[in-house]
């Protein structure tokens, strides 16, 4: 029984690193959205509002992905449905009264950034991301 235990913790820890080392290559887009909004909150970036920054910072990130091959073009896609979802979802908070967005910004729908929708895309690319690196198979 000791010799069992000592050869399946390595075997573990392989297997629980390497679970991790994949997580994180699928938080990636999420994590970085955090970054970027608490980077902005804490910066006065020049020239651009802060949401227009996001917006920009959201495209070059999501472009770099889809070009080093993080992400495929057909998980780009799901992406992009995802954003457009969740914007539709933030327009009807915000017009209800649920929430609004104080700052300017140039890049606004109906007092909408349209940086938002990178949030709700975020969790798509997650998912897409993990679907894929875990081999995910639908059966039944």
């Amino acid at each position: 029984m000791i010799g069992t235990k000592a050869v399946a913790f390595p075997l573990f820890s392989t297997q629980l690193a390497a679970f991790f080392a994949l997580q994180t290559k699928s938080c990636l887009f999420p994590l970085y959205i955090f970054f970027c909004l608490a980077i902005t909150q804490l910066l006065d970036l020049p020239l651009l509002a802060r949401y227009d920054w996001l917006l920009l910072f959201c495209l070059l990130m999501q472009g770099w992905m889809v070009y080093s091959g993080l992400e495929t073009k057909d998980e780009l896609k799901v992406i992009t449905v995802f954003h457009f979802i969740g914007l539709g979802l933030e327009l009807f908070k915000v017009n209800i009264g649920s929430w609004s967005y104080p700052e300017e910004g140039l890049f606004t729908f109906y007092g909408v950034p349209l940086y938002s929708g990178f949030m709700y895309a975020s969790v798509a690319s997650y998912l897409c991301q993990c679907w894929r690196r875990f081999d995910v198979q639908v059966s039944g």
